[in-house]
């Protein structure tokens, strides 16, 4: 398959809320209370824990025919530290996740020995699992001033 380009726009709101869209999809994001917004959503780092979730499960659905799996249910456990003091600017710390740890629930009649071997492939496979473990490119392509 050729290279897909996908694209998103996040668009500032009230206070922190921020309407993202993707094609025809939009997800409202928020900071929780504690953290000066409105809870009005999930908030940026949530939904990156979120998205490492749906995706291991997207790519479980699309290969466990393959390893001959028989998913009767399915579901990740997501948690990640976060030293929120390096937003805040209080601290000298990363800003974003130190750790993100995971759990996947499989409910199945497959040898243990397949199902170790299809989550291996699910945690190589998974594109937004590389995304967060691999550096990436990230870089402006210009400010645009709206007048």
């Amino acid at each position: 398959m050729p290279v897909e380009t996908f694209r998103a726009t996040a668009h500032l709101q009230q206070g922190m809320v921020v309407k993202a869209k993707s094609r025809s999809f939009e997800i409202t994001i928020d900071e929780p209370t504690s953290l000066g917004g409105t809870d009005e959503g999930m908030n940026p780092v949530e939904l990156v824990l979120c998205a490492l979730g749906a995706c291991q499960s997207i790519v479980a659905r699309v290969y466990s025919r393959k390893f001959d799996v028989n998913l009767e249910d399915f579901w990740v456990e997501v948690e990640g530290e976060l030293d929120t003091d390096g937003f805040m600017n209080k601290s000298d710390v990363r800003r974003g996740y130190s750790d993100i740890r995971y759990n996947i629930h499989i409910k199945t009649d497959a040898p243990k020995e397949r199902v170790e071997e299809f989550v291996a492939f699910i945690e190589r496979t998974c594109p937004v699992g590389d995304t967060i473990e691999n550096p990436v490119k990230l870089k402006l392509n210009e400010i645009i001033i709206e007048s």
